[in-house]
């Protein structure tokens, strides 16, 4: 049976069974990506073409009720991004601050982080040489 492909873990969690990848990431490669079953298979590797297949096969019976999960599931990632956006780890911020640094700087990314280095390495061998 073709349900037997996934693990139905709530409403708006499909998954393929035996993974944690949800039948929405192989549907988007699929629908948005226009990729081929085989070039999804190579992109998550875990699942075999089979189980690629039975993800598009269960769309394509389901059409109607998978548009409304992928809508709720595109929605749900642009809501998320948009949090994340308004409230970056501070990870993040770093990263940020240091593209920004590297853009002011005119300099490829490349040289610019070099030259940090040398110069962290130059200021930190002054304060043990002291």
């Amino acid at each position: 049976m073709l349900e037997d492909y996934f693990d139905f873990v709530t409403p708006d969690d499909i998954r393929l069974k035996g993974s944690r990848i949800g039948i929405e990431s192989i549907l988007y490669e699929h629908i948005y990506r226009a990729q081929s079953p085989e070039a999804i298979q190579e992109t998550f590797p875990s699942l075999t073409l089979e189980q690629v297949y039975a993800a598009i096969l269960y769309y394509l019976r389901n059409k109607k009720s998978m548009d409304d999960y992928l809508a709720r599931w595109l929605e749900f990632s642009r809501r998320a991004r948009a949090e994340q956006d308004q409230n970056p780890s501070p990870a993040v911020t770093r990263l940020r601050a240091l593209k920004a640094e590297i853009e002011a700087s005119g300099l490829p990314p490349e040289r610019y982080l070099r030259e940090q280095a040398e110069k962290q390495a130059s200021e930190t061998g002054r304060l043990i040489a002291a």
